[in-house]
């Protein structure tokens, strides 16, 4: 083994310090098991399959695992369920941001649907600023602990209902005060997000950020009205535009044109590996097709998506990528890089982040190496005169 792959090839641990920045996160994806026992006591909430948080945990995975979209959604019915007061809103958000600290997240965006958290009698600015407090929260203890870690917001309107136009006027009026942009989410089948347009090009004339989830199941059509019609920044998952490349028998690769539109305009895709697998989109993690865009140089991001259901973290997602791919430390940190430069905040804090945070943190990962090497050798005596 050579000293240059030695230097490169990422540890658990190096992972987990690594610094690594996270597009695609949904908030009512990532709750604590034991949070979630305590909020549905504390509120009255009886749905639950259980109330021990480790059996809870398993349950969650298993029914994200088992193939039935009922089960899936059955998930988020629970997560959701125990989040409708502020307490609540403002607990989850601060436990959000402090996970991600602990796993190394330096930047973050995560999303929540403000309409899914009124059934408390919250009004949507009140749901607003709960998660906000939150995540300033979350911030500040994760600075009390050693780490750095900055969340912004994104509000996802769900595009099953009618509520896109007033969930993208609550974006904006909350865009300077820790939300940073805009999602639709939901069943992409039947949902075209051109019924949103209203939504889209109210946005775009406020000269907001969005990003569409499309291209996770429904394919192509999704992905061309996202960007074409709706002229997303992101596409949350994108991952069947791999359904427009085309690899020959003898290696040669073919874009079609959105896959060439895709790649020659850079725009980010928010690829979930671990929740991709779960939704059918690959069968393991060698294939996923990450794998192939990264070869080809699409702007790819990695991200957890909905951590308690996929069981997992950036940390997680990236030690599934080493072991699929041999990734190095240099792959991280073009992902996070990737990432980095497709966030929702202005340009210049961008560049201090990937200057200033992490580019100088896979320095000091890569350069751990060469102090392993001298406490293996500082015990020997060297031969001479």
């Amino acid at each position: 083994m050579t000293s240059q792959t030695i230097a490169n090839t990422p540890t658990p641990d190096q992972i987990r310090r690594a610094p690594k920045v996270l597009l695609h996160d949904h908030l009512d994806g990532g709750l604590r098991p034991g949070t979630i026992v305590a909020l549905a006591r504390e509120n009255g909430y009886t749905q639950l399959p259980d109330t021990d948080p480790e059996k809870l945990g398993v349950w969650f995975r298993e029914a994200a695992d088992s193939g039935s979209l009922e089960r899936y959604l059955e998930t988020f019915s629970h997560t959701v369920g125990v989040m409708q007061t502020r307490d609540a809103l403002v607990r989850v958000a601060a436990e959000c941001a402090e996970d991600l600290a602990a796993d190394g997240v330096v930047y973050a965006e995560v999303r929540y649907a403000p309409e899914q958290h009124l059934e408390g009698g919250l009004a949507l600015e009140e749901v607003v600023e709960a998660v906000n407090e939150g995540f300033r929260e979350g911030e500040r203890r994760a600075r009390e602990n050693g780490r750095r870690i900055r969340v912004g917001a994104l509000l996802t309107a769900m595009r099953h209902a009618a509520r896109a136009l007033e969930i993208a006027e609550l974006a904006n009026r909350y865009r300077d005060l820790g939300v940073v942009g805009f999602d639709i989410a939901g069943a992409e089948a039947g949902y075209p997000p051109t019924r949103h347009l209203d939504a889209f090009e109210y946005l775009k004339r406020e000269n907001n950020h969005f990003t569409i989830h499309a291209g996770e199941a429904f394919g192509l059509p999704s992905i061309w009205q996202a960007l074409q019609w709706c002229g997303a920044d992101r596409l949350g998952h994108g991952v069947r535009i791999i359904d427009d490349i085309q690899v020959h028998e003898d290696g040669r690769v073919e874009l079609g044109r959105l896959a060439s539109y895709v790649r020659d305009k850079r725009i980010p895709l928010e690829l979930c590996p671990s929740s991709n697998l779960q939704t059918g989109a690959a069968s393991s993690y060698a294939e996923h097709p990450i794998g192939l865009l990264r070869r080809l140089h699409f702007r790819a991001t990695v991200n957890t998506d909905n951590r308690l259901m996929s069981h997992t973290s950036m940390s997680r997602e990236f030690e599934h990528l080493v072991e699929a791919f041999g990734y190095t430390l240099d792959d991280m940190q073009w992902f996070s890089v990737n990432a980095m430069k497709s966030a929702f905040i202005p340009f210049d804090e961008r560049l201090a982040m990937i200057n200033d945070v992490i580019k100088p943190g896979y320095a000091e990962l890569k350069s751990e190496w060469l102090f392993r090497q001298t406490a293996s050798t500082s015990g020997s005596v060297p031969s001479g005169d």
